[in-house]
């Protein structure tokens, strides 16, 4: 049994789950989402709990137990507290602003980078650190993940776009003749 896909996912108060025959949606006070039901997984609300069952023992069966208890889970938290990302933006002559909703990044190339977020995430700047946030966790990481592709972080000064807490292995360099 799946040690994940086992456990009953909790329903707080203010969390409404309806489960049709391919899709779970989830409403809650800071938003709706919605999810596809995988097939060989059954879906149930019983009382204030939400329980995942497999069909059969197949190795695919298995596999998607645990992933859908997972997603339910990501949604009934992404409704009730929502997700949040940090990136770390260090760099000489690196600037980062919020022009309205639009994420204005100066990286050190020739051009200014201009990102506007997808609706349902929203962007904070607090001098050199981004915030993302939103209700999907999965969209959040991948705004997350965009933005820090525009510069990643090089190992020799460690100049780049980080996530918080984030450590970057730095390499000597050169050594140099003596």
């Amino acid at each position: 049994m799946s040690r994940i896909g086992k456990l009953p996912v909790e329903i707080p108060s203010g969390v409404t789950i309806t489960v049709d025959n391919d899709v779970i949606v989830v409403k809650g006070p800071k938003g709706e989402l919605s999810e596809a039901k995988l097939p060989n997984v059954e879906v149930k609300v019983e009382e204030n709990q939400l329980v995942v069952t497999r069909k059969d023992d197949e190795k695919l069966s298995r596999a998607q137990h645990g992933l859908m208890r997972a997603l339910i889970q990501n949604m009934v938290t992404g409704v009730t507290s929502g997700f949040e990302k940090k990136l770390e933006v260090s760099g000489v002559g690196f600037k980062v602003a919020l022009q309205g909703s639009k994420l204005v990044l100066n990286l050190g190339f020739s051009h200014p980078i201009e990102y506007e977020a997808p609706e349902g995430v929203s962007l904070a700047v607090d001098k050199m650190t981004i915030t993302i946030s939103g209700i999907s966790k999965q969209q959040v990481g991948q705004v997350a993940a965009d933005i820090r592709k525009f510069k990643k972080p090089e190992p020799y000064k460690a100049k780049g776009i980080t996530y918080e807490g984030e450590y970057v292995i730095r390499k000597a360099g050169k050594a140099g003749a003596k």
